[in-house]
């Protein structure tokens, strides 16, 4: 139990939240939400004993083992999976009391040790090691590569593998998916699903939160508050607090109106006097409710494209790769206007390649790149961020596109990516990697593409912004082909997908839950590789597509029944918070409202009663899906 109690926390002289009161249970899943520095990584600092509250309590067992992932990953000849052993630090000081024990000759230690290595699965780590790290995309050649051979990105999967080693009772996550591609996302999910200890999330992908969280702790105007339900759970009980909120401010309007209108007419009248006194004491008694700021800070659109040829690009038998390595082998693909199309595929299939030779960032192997006259290409992809002038302001970037616009256009402009006031002034260097991201779309949308090329454009984003990309691009009139880990902007903005595989770019008939059983197929089929020919015991290529087939529609009905348990734990979720919330109003518990009071608790017994089969059969359901893939 993770007890917070009246907790204050600032940075500097900065509040971050304050009086904030609330309860994790043992074995909870909570995702930590709220606009970028509010608190939520000072709060995971507090848990983990770095940072001390400045008012309030907070308080947990003792001798729990916290888990967080390391945000530095130093220069180490080890190789990779006994990086990743060091997680689980009891195996290793058993490991070296072995050791010396076997030294010393210490028979009866070097049994205990033994049966006390055992006891903690230490046989089974290094198969443990190993499928941790090929669930984050490691080769079984990668996880023997020491350490220091490995980019920024993949030393950070090795830090994530580390922590998920570890045997803990707590598990802090802070924005785990970031490093990731798609596949790992969802091997993570169904991870974290099944981990058995308290863990705290923070993160910016909705449909991660969804399937993960059982709690929600927000914070925002210097408050947390924690919600129970997922995220789009949070996001319905939110949406109604702030129209009750804002309903309560435009009647107390109303009210205070009427109020300093009878002090303004009166207070000079002696017969009226000691009424009005009496109101503007009143007045100022009130305790002013604050409006509710539903607005998210983004206001952007996509304009609409001054032309739109036929045809805007077209890729010809091109063989895609660097030097004598082809990665994709004779691509076609034509793109015109309408399409929106998502890229699926193993990390290093080939996506992005592909996406920087239709942007011409590379050249191809081999084939033809067409481009119509009028196509003005909007490329957004990580390295775009290094592109951007570190000594100048976001309204230099701006000028640079367009030296003939106003400063006040401008700066409306930018606005619309929460650039406001002084900020448009400011240099690009110490700028966060959400800010410097929001400034490379700023520019890319003020260009006014007619087609874009979108490589992972929501890493850094919070959820507000990556709220207001989705809708700006479900209004984008020009075409589209979108690479992302984020399934719900996936989900949102394209409307076919293609799959990258085995050198080849093909249409992939189905959605992502699809996909996500075209995968467990993939890794079947490469734990058990399936011989091609026509001896006798082999199976054909035709054959085994037939037996894919088969297969996924024999797993048709478990995913449905994933999805069916699925909507009705959301469902009792939201009946559940709409009684906890009858059952917070202090007006219930009148003696004139003991019926109502009655009612509401036999009701929020029976839908407690159904939560829980309905969880129970969700996870028999994900447990039958898991075990048939």
């Amino acid at each position: 139990m993770l007890n917070f109690k009246n907790i204050s926390l600032r940075r500097g002289t900065q509040v971050l939240f304050a009086n904030a009161s609330f309860t994790i249970h043992k074995g909870q899943k909570v995702g930590i939400t709220g606009a970028n520095g509010v608190g939520k990584s000072s709060l995971f600092a507090m848990v983990r004993g770095e940072l001390h509250v400045d008012e309030g309590d907070f308080s947990m067992p003792p001798n729990l083992e916290v888990a967080h992932v390391a945000q530095e990953t130093p220069a180490l000849n080890c190789s990779a999976i006994d990086y990743v052993l060091d997680g689980d630090q009891g195996l290793r000081t058993l490991q070296k009391q072995l050791e010396i024990a076997e030294q010393q000759h210490d028979g009866l230690k070097i049994g205990e040790l033994h049966a006390a290595l055992d006891h903690i699965g230490g046989y089974t780590a290094i198969a443990r090691a190993a499928r941790l790290l090929s669930g984050l995309s490691f080769t079984t050649e990668q996880q023997q590569h020491p350490v220091n051979s490995f980019s920024g990105g993949w030393r950070m999967r090795l830090n994530l593998a580390q922590a998920l080693m570890c045997r803990s009772d707590v598990l802090l996550l802070d924005e785990p998916t970031n490093h990731l591609d798609l596949d790992a996302v969802i091997w993570l999910q169904d991870w974290l699903i099944k981990y058995p200890g308290t863990l705290l999330l923070i993160s910016h992908d909705r449909d991660f939160l969804d399937t993960i969280a059982s709690h929600i702790v927000h914070i925002e105007q210097q408050k947390a508050e924690i919600y129970t339900g997922n995220y789009s759970a949070f996001e319905t009980m939110r949406a109604e607090k702030l129209a009750q909120q804002q309903s309560a401010f435009e009647k107390q309007q109303r009210e205070i109106v009427h109020i300093q209108s009878f002090i303004n007419r009166f207070k000079a009248q002696a017969t009226k006097a000691k009424q009005a006194q009496s109101r503007i004491k009143s007045l100022e008694r009130m305790e002013l409710i604050s409006a509710a700021h539903v607005d998210s800070p983004f206001n952007f659109s996509f304009p609409e494209p001054e032309k739109m040829p036929n045809q805007l690009i077209q890729l010809e038998e091109a063989d895609i790769g660097y030097g004598d390595k082809v990665i994709v082998k004779n691509a076609t693909l034509t793109i015109v206007p309408g399409d929106r199309i998502g890229l699926l595929g193993h990390n290093g299939a080939g996506k992005s390649s592909l996406i920087k030779v239709l942007a011409g960032d590379m050249l191809s192997l081999t084939g033809t790149l067409r481009k119509a006259d009028a196509l003005k290409i909007g490329y957004f992809a990580q390295h775009q961020l290094e592109q951007l002038r570190l000594d100048e302001t976001p309204l230099w970037h701006l000028q640079k596109l367009d030296p003939q616009a106003t400063e006040k256009d401008l700066r409306n402009f930018l606005g619309g990516f929460d650039f406001r006031g002084d900020k448009v002034m400011e240099v690009v260097a110490p700028f966060s990697g959400g800010e410097k991201a929001r400034l490379v779309l700023a520019l890319l949308v003020y260009q006014n593409p007619n087609l874009l090329l979108l490589d992972e454009p929501t890493n850094h984003l919070d959820l507000e912004m990556r709220h207001a990309l989705s809708v700006a691009l479900q209004d984008y009139q020009g075409a589209m082909l979108v690479v992302s880990h984020d399934r719900h902007l996936l989900r949102s903005v394209t409307d076919r997908f293609l799959l990258v595989a085995d050198g080849k770019i093909q249409q992939f008939e189905g959605d992502l839950d699809d996909y996500r059983i075209w995968l467990a197929e993939q890794k079947k089929n490469s734990e058990e590789p399936v011989e091609t020919g026509s001896d006798s015991g082999t199976v054909s290529r035709k054959d085994q597509r037939k037996q894919d087939a088969e297969r996924r529609q024999r797993l048709k009905p478990l995913l449905d029944a994933v999805k069916k348990a699925t909507a009705a734990v959301d469902k009792y979720h939201q009946q559940q918070m709409q009684l906890e919330q009858q059952l917070a109003d202090p007006a219930i518990y009148s003696d004139t409202e003991k019926q109502r009071l009655k009612t509401v608790l036999e009701q929020k017994t029976q839908v407690d009663k159904a939560l829980a089969q309905a969880e129970s059969e969700w996870m028999e359901a994900e447990l039958e899906l898991e075990s048939a893939e």
